[in-house]
């Protein structure tokens, strides 16, 4: 590195909150407590929990936990000391009162806050309320290949003059390539005064390339997942992150041993289905749809007996985001009436 200092990385695990896209909500006490464990030993900076689309979003239209978002908390809490425990909300899945307040007092100390790439106006609110209870406040811009460079200058200048600390891009679809992900991080660098970082999705096999992208980039935080356990194709795979980061010369903070272990300790209790780059998931990314369609997207296809890539381009098309599942079944019903009138 330049000068030879060792340029610091944050980084956010998400593994209790997006990996729970990857096994229906259904992490159990023991699993939580278990990871919450080795992700203090391994001197992980934040460990994030709750609900695969965040705190307040266990429904029958997303799926339902089998733990509540607070109990969640507790029992990752009761287990760090230096590693922070995160939350992740979406205005519209969580309230201020119901969901963001009570995650607080039971003992959250990072919060994230995150909208479609075009809306941050929605999270101004509760990044007021998360900086007024003193905790570390990020940004999130889900879906970010959906905008131009210039519009996510635009939102992230919202999110800062909210009270934003930091602004993580999110490829919730696994689409970028590194070339694109270099160039909207380096924008958002020269034109923002607060850290940038950014989420990747595996869909095309690139979330470790286009992870290191966004550092070289400029991005101060990036995220990983033990063993990439996450929607659709998964995440970034953690302990492969930092083991490249530190190749490369970046400070992580992290122990190589132990994040390691984490993975083995993941992989035996916790990934009940590994993550996998399937023909759907590729479809998935290369149409730019939200990963964690992929299962809704299989089984409605399967009852209406329509091709799944068939579906996944049109969602594409159509610019679906998270929270419009219900236009699923609504264009499988389009395709499969298509279908049959052709063979009519």
């Amino acid at each position: 590195m330049e000068n030879n200092i060792r340029k610091k990385i944050l980084i956010t695990d998400p593994t209790l909150r997006d990996g729970s896209h990857a096994n229906q909500h259904q992490f159990s006490e023991k699993q939580i407590r278990s990871y919450s464990i080795a992700a203090e030993r391994a001197r992980i900076p934040i460990l994030e929990v709750g609900h695969g689309n965040g705190i307040g979003a266990s429904s029958l239209q997303v799926g339902l936990s089998s733990v509540n978002d607070l109990d969640m908390i507790r029992f990752a809490r009761e287990h760090l000391q230096n590693t922070k425990l995160g939350i992740f909300m979406i205005p519209g899945f969580a309230t201020i009162k119901k969901d963001l307040r009570p995650a607080i007092d039971a003992g959250a100390d990072v919060v994230r806050i995150a909208s479609h790439c075009t809306e941050a106006d929605i999270t101004e609110r509760h990044i007021g309320y998360a900086r007024e209870r003193g905790k570390l406040t990020h940004g999130c811009l889900m879906s970010s290949h959906m905008a131009s460079a210039e519009t996510l200058i635009e939102e992230c200048k919202k999110m800062e003059s909210y009270g934003a600390e930091g602004v993580i891009l999110m490829d919730s679809a696994g689409n970028y390539l590194p070339s694109d992900v270099y160039e909207k991080v380096s924008a958002l660098v020269k034109n923002i005064h607060i850290p940038i970082g950014f989420h990747a999705h595996n869909n095309l096999s690139m979330a470790v390339a286009n992870s290191v992208a966004a550092v070289e980039a400029g991005a101060l935080i990036v995220d990983g997942t033990s063993r990439g356990f996450g929607a659709g194709a998964g995440n970034t795979p953690i302990e492969v992150l930092v083991a490249v980061l530190e190749k490369m010369g970046y400070d992580t903070g992290i122990d190589l041993y132990k994040i390691l272990d984490a993975s083995e300790i993941a992989d035996k209790d916790i990934l009940n289905s590994k993550p996998t780059i399937d023909s759907t998931s590729i479809v998935s990314g290369l149409a730019g749809v939200f990963s964690a369609f992929k299962k809704h997207v299989i089984r409605v296809s399967a009852e209406y007996n329509v091709d799944s890539r068939d579906v996944f381009f049109e969602l594409g098309r159509r610019k679906v985001v998270g929270g419009q599942e219900d236009l699923i079944v609504e264009i499988a019903i389009e395709l499969s009436s298509k279908e049959k009138s052709l063979r009519i």
